[in-house]
């Protein structure tokens, strides 16, 4: 099992700064579905990695995606969460017509994020993987 106790660094900065993400699509519709929710992991996982982010862990629900990320405090969390957001929105709904007759802009200006330390990460990492199950 890999350990995510490891710090890591830039230039300026020795850090370890882990979040739990959630996000919904605006009205909380069902649109992460056939196709577009694997098309979604994709985007988020190249959009984080050409940022230096790490998604840990990531689950896309029919309304709403949850992810464990790292990201270096200098960039910090709600860029990074605009930035995938903005960037997913943009393509998806080019891929994917429907979704602009579905609704006006596929995500709602709001997210939760909490800080991972109050808990350890393979509690968080097990209760997002058991997202599907439930």
């Amino acid at each position: 099992m890999k350990s995510y106790m490891k710090y890591k660094s830039n230039n300026n900065v020795v850090y370890s700064c882990k979040y739990h993400v959630v996000w919904c699509p605006k009205y909380r519709r069902n649109v992460l579905v056939d196709g577009v929710d694997e098309r979604l992991k994709s985007i988020l996982l190249e959009v984080a990695n050409g940022v230096k982010a790490e998604i840990i862990e990531l689950e896309v629900m029919p309304d709403h995606v949850h992810l464990l990320v790292e990201v270096d405090p200098q960039f910090g969390i709600n860029k990074l969460v605009r930035h995938l957001k903005g960037v997913s929105s943009r393509i998806l709904r080019k891929e994917f017509p429907w979704l602009k007759s579905r609704i006006p802009s596929l995500w709602t200006n709001s997210y939760f994020v909490s800080t991972v330390g109050g808990t350890t990460l393979d509690v968080v990492k097990q209760y997002i993987e058991n997202q599907k199950g439930v």
